[in-house]
């Protein structure tokens, strides 16, 4: 694990070393920075005010002045999904000019929360594939792929675990999914599906019997009502109220238990 302080690519007007938020990064002390810049063409040129240009040069001057302190940097890039499908070309230059630049990551935002298992299944190919031709044609070693995604479809857990399908190595989320609007990706739900279903080890066998428990305690801490309904992790989660059902489960439990609930600390 490791402490990362999180900002943003440098100001539009005057360079990195200029910037004093970029030296509150480095000042921070953390050994790892994750930076977001954005790869839509409508954010950089209608909120931004800036141009499709200026935008390549603040990821690249930024990735390059954090590389240049011996920063491991994680290049966040915002509205990937919705800049990919309005734009391609350019969201995919974005990210090359981050990756020229040194970012030891490339993390695909759905910002909005609105992309479909299946959209991000075919831009997070695009992006492995175009990474590794990349890699193949200058021998510098590719970084790694990340996902970050938003739950406004109801669908940040399920994105998440395209994209890890896709080839993404990061998954950035939050424990109970909680965020902004809707949430964000859960990892209550990630991290056993990841682990305990795809065979992608993530955490120690204890410290997942521990994830009920640390789901609580973040909902006690943020003064949230836990979810019953939570997969995994909630109270109802492994509960059986239909005759048929407890009648089944008191002869074969996995009929109607998808696992043990045990292996999460659930009972």
């Amino acid at each position: 694990a490791r402490l990362t302080v999180f900002g943003s690519s440098r100001r539009v007007v005057g360079s990195a070393e200029e910037d004093p938020y970029m030296y509150a990064l480095l000042k921070s002390g953390a050994p790892s920075v994750a930076i977001f810049g954005f790869c839509w063409n409508l954010v950089v040129e209608k909120i931004m005010g800036t141009t499709l240009s200026q935008n390549l040069d603040m990821i690249r001057e930024t990735v390059t002045f954090l590389k240049q302190h011996g920063r491991e940097v994680v290049y966040d890039a915002e509205h990937f999904f919705d800049g990919y499908r309005e734009n391609s070309t350019y969201a995919l230059e974005t990210l090359q000019v981050a990756v020229e630049a040194g970012a030891d990551w490339v993390v695909l935002c759905d910002t909005n929360g609105g992309s479909l298992p299946f959209d991000v299944e075919a831009a997070t190919t695009a992006v492995r594939e175009q990474l590794a031709r990349e890699s193949a044609r200058t021998g510098r070693p590719s970084p790694g792929v990340g996902i970050h995604t938003h739950n406004d479809s109801g669908l940040a857990v399920a994105n998440s675990i395209e994209a890890v399908q896709s080839g993404a190595l990061m998954v950035q989320g939050t424990i109970n999914g909680y965020g902004e609007r809707c949430g964000n990706a859960d990892l209550t739900s990630i991290i056993p599906i990841l682990q305990l279903k795809m065979n992608r080890p993530c955490v120690s066998s204890k410290n997942m019997g521990k994830l009920r428990l640390l789901s609580r305690f973040v909902s006690e801490t943020a003064n949230m009502i836990p979810l019953n309904s939570r997969p995994f992790v909630g109270e109802s989660a492994f509960a059986h109220k239909g005759g048929i059902h407890v009648s089944a489960i008191m002869k074969v439990s996995k009929a109607y238990e998808h696992m043990e609930p045990e292996l999460v600390g659930n009972r």
